[in-house]
């Protein structure tokens, strides 16, 4: 009996002190699991701001590009300083999408080549006697729904 004693003492032990280390393990393994989705969800929030400045700076270069369109002198090639800034604003607006691209889902980036397009041939005026404003609608009503769509869907894996 003196035996048996200190022996299931040593047991109790033994079996709280491995309880203990399993609790231990599981509630770091939780912690850590916690931390990659805090981790996931930040890069993700991060990744979507990008893709929303590089949206915002698309705009901000293709109304640059229209603004040169509505402004152009009728006579080609009269005017050095129009052709200057029009060179310049198609110019950013071609680094900007090409930006868009590399930060945005697939699905934008045929609309956003597609309106770029269209504003450049806005801008140096292939596009007939049709208006710039009638044969930009289209292009640029396709591209922000599609950026519309590609942050909605980011947002929607950021949570």
């Amino acid at each position: 009996m003196e035996v048996w004693a200190p022996i299931f003492s040593l047991a109790g032990v033994a079996l709280g002190g491995g309880l203990t280390a399993l609790s231990q393990r599981a509630t770091q393994r939780s912690a850590e699991r916690l931390e990659e989705r805090r981790q996931a969800a930040a890069t993700s929030e991060a990744r979507r701001a990008e893709q929303m400045q590089a949206i915002k700076d698309f705009i901000a270069c293709a109304q640059d590009a229209e603004r040169a369109a509505y402004s152009r002198p009728e006579a080609w090639g009269d005017d050095e300083d129009w052709n200057s800034a029009a060179s310049g604003a198609m110019t950013r607006l071609w680094i900007a999408e090409r930006h868009l691209v590399l930060l945005s889902d697939a699905d934008l980036h045929a609309p956003v080549h597609t309106y770029g397009r269209a504003l450049n041939q806005a801008v140096w005026r292939e596009i007939g006697d049709v208006e710039v404003n009638e044969h930009l609608e289209e292009h640029k009503i396709a591209f922000m729904a599609a950026a519309r769509a590609s942050l909605a869907s980011s947002r929607v894996q950021a949570t």
